[in-house]
């Protein structure tokens, strides 16, 4: 089986994750893992399916980005299969008035403790900036990321809160 990694992009419209899905389920994809979100007024879909060929998913795709509005791409990928999480889950958010530097700064201070950003989303609504990840951290280093992060936000005059994942909401 193939292991596929697609990407669509472009700008959104009524129906575009019912066309990728319905496309890729005629072909005998199984999708396994996805995310999309819309993105001011953009569309973006990351997913990863098993099944078909590269080459048969994107002759498939290529009638929804003929009109130039959205783009397709299809990558092979080599399957991981299933892993242990590498740490503790933990979510972190971020919140503050919106100024350039915040995604790189907290996490550069989270990858610097050997934290892994799992899933990660910002929004900006008007002046307010704000960034939810999750985050797994090796274990025990929680209290001390934790001070460096609330030491960087002070920085960047933001809030930061950094807490344990519930395991039955992730």
């Amino acid at each position: 089986m193939n292991e596929l990694a697609i990407t669509v992009i472009g700008r959104d419209r009524p129906g575009i994750v019912a066309d990728v899905a319905e496309l890729l389920a005629r072909l005998g994809a199984n999708l396994t893992d996805s995310t999309m979100t819309r993105l001011r007024g953009h569309f973006a879909m990351t997913l990863i399916c098993v099944g078909p060929s590269a080459a048969d998913v994107e002759a498939a795709l290529a009638p929804l980005s003929a009109d130039g509005q959205l783009l397709a791409t299809v990558r092979a990928v080599t399957p991981d299969g299933e892993t242990a999480p590498a740490g503790e889950p933990y979510v972190l958010a971020v919140h503050g008035a919106d100024r350039m530097g915040i995604v790189a700064a907290v996490t550069r201070v989270l990858a610097d403790a050997g934290g892994n950003v799992t899933d990660l989303s910002t929004r900006l609504a008007g002046s307010l900036y704000v960034v939810v990840a999750e985050v797994e951290l090796p274990p025990g280093v929680a209290d001390g990321l934790a001070e460096r992060l609330a030491a960087t936000a002070s920085e960047l005059g933001v809030g930061v809160n950094l807490r344990p994942a519930d395991p039955d909401v992730l």
